[in-house]
């Protein structure tokens, strides 16, 4: 079962859809590996530009790992009024379960301030164990 996470911050919707890549793990290696498809929709009247992200990778053990970066996918979108801008990326851990959360920051264009949209905090669930994260 494939769950989409959505939140709406400061007039942009961010979705998430977590989909565990069976062919690309190996369990008995401790080598677990999602891909997540990401949806940005600016719901608000200005333009917008992503300029990077914060994520938090938490395993169900409670390690986290922190990923800083510029943009997304090495780009740094422009997302117009009712445009939307979607992504796949992937994330992998060594235990079969987690969550992943963070942010992005965002520059408004038209008022030359940036400001913060936050990212659904979605699980990372492998069909091998039932430790969840949540």
């Amino acid at each position: 079962m494939t769950l989409e996470y959505t939140l709406t911050t400061n007039s942009v919707e961010v979705t998430v859809l977590p989909v565990y890549i069976e062919e690309q793990s190996i369990p008995y290696e401790d080598c677990y590996v999602w891909m997540y498809n990401v949806k940005i929709k600016n719901k608000s009247p200005s333009t917008i530009q992503l300029l990077s992200r914060y994520w938090q990778i938490i395993d169900y053990r409670g390690k986290v790992n922190e990923i800083v970066g510029v943009g997304v996918i090495g780009e740094q979108p422009v997302i117009k009024p009712g445009e939307v801008f979607k992504y796949t990326s992937g994330a992998y851990l060594n235990v079969p379960s987690g969550i992943m959360q963070g942010k992005y920051e965002f520059l408004n264009e038209e008022s030359i301030k940036t400001f913060e949209v936050v990212i659904p905090p979605f699980s990372l669930d492998s069909p091998y164990v039932n430790a969840r994260a949540h």
